[in-house]
């Protein structure tokens, strides 16, 4: 009796412990910068168990830039992160067997931004033409600028661009002491609201996605090594990401307050705008209408990786499968997005 007894408990043990005893992947996934809303799915496929559904542990950190999450990756420090497919595209060049691959889409519009005063003379292209901007250096946008020129017949030598700090450009633009600055429009323009601006009113934005240089931009991507070693895992993350940027886009709510739980020190009336922002200026799109959220055209990927290596000198054009990789997106009818602002 007791030997059938101890059985009992062990069976009935190995039938409770069964789904806690299963194998959990740990998955270091770095942030493009601080807490922001537009980062909202990651945290709600958190807090709602969307990782754990797919045996996944994921370790969410803020990060230092979008471009910097493509080094982060490739040090072995993070698995996985939010950053931006042009910065992959520079690395891809000389490392491609270090760069990480884009997995899932989510910026179908590039925010790379011209952005001056309302009451500027600058109405198109050719008006920054003996005018001021104000650049980061290294940031993309200002090492897009000469492509921007190129592409919209501006002459260079006669655009100055005064070199500064990120934090400076919103202040030196509304003290009128650079004409333009060379700008990221989701942080632009909430850095002009933090500065009590009204930055559709008093500002105008000239989007180089607009003016020639149809880019792609953030999304969710993995190192080569995840990929290779574990491709369910890649699998796992980009469902659970899908489906919480999916919910996000019916309930900007629920992203908020999964934010909020990640970090109790956001200000949530800025960055639920910064969520919508993010959807309504950089997701929706024609092109993700037809193809869904998460995917991209292959014939425009070539294109712009063209002015990436352009625009930054590179010495080899990656093709674009050493950049993005469908193969773990969901089906179609998945991903589908349907905004709706609340």
């Amino acid at each position: 009796m007791l030997k059938s007894a101890v059985a009992a408990a062990l069976a009935l043990g190995l039938v409770l412990a069964g789904p806690a005893a299963a194998e959990t992947t740990k998955i270091k996934f770095t942030l493009g910068w601080k807490t922001q809303g537009s980062d909202a799915a990651f945290f709600l496929a958190k807090d709602k168990g969307y990782f754990a559904a797919e045996g996944l542990d994921v370790q969410i950190d803020q990060g230092e830039g979008s471009g910097a999450t493509v080094t982060r990756i490739m040090s072995g420090a993070y698995d996985a992160g939010f950053g931006d497919i042009n910065a992959i595209i520079q690395n891809a060049s000389a490392r491609p067997d270090q760069a990480p691959v884009m997995v899932y889409q989510m910026w179908n519009r590039p925010p790379f931004a011209i952005v001056v005063k309302a009451d500027s003379t600058v109405k198109g292209a050719k008006d920054f033409e003996g005018k001021t901007l104000g650049g980061a250096q290294g940031t993309p946008t200002t090492r897009l600028l000469p492509v921007f020129a190129k592409t919209n017949g501006v002459d260079m030598d006669k655009v100055k661009v005064s070199n500064m700090a990120p934090n400076l450009q919103e202040p030196l633009l509304i003290r009128g002491e650079i004409d333009g600055a060379l700008v990221f429009n989701i942080t632009s323009y909430f850095n002009l609201v933090l500065n009590r601006q009204d930055p559709d009113k008093d500002y105008r934005w000239f989007s180089f996605g607009d003016y020639g240089l149809d880019l792609y931009s953030n999304g969710m991507m993995v190192s080569r090594k995840l990929m290779t070693e574990n491709p369910k895992a890649v699998e796992g993350l980009v469902r659970a990401v899908n489906k919480a940027t999916i919910e996000i886009g019916k309930d900007q709510e629920a992203g908020m307050a999964a934010a909020q739980n990640f970090d109790n020190l956001i200000n949530m009336k800025v960055e639920k705008r910064r969520l919508q922002f993010a959807y309504e200026k950089l997701m929706v799109s024609p092109e993700a209408a037809e193809i869904g959220v998460g995917d991209l055209k292959d014939d425009r990927l070539k294109r712009a990786i063209d002015i990436v290596v352009a625009g930054y000198g590179l010495t080899r054009a990656p093709e674009p499968k050493e950049i993005f990789s469908r193969a773990f997106l969901p089906a179609r009818d998945q991903r589908e997005l349907a905004y709706a602002a609340n």
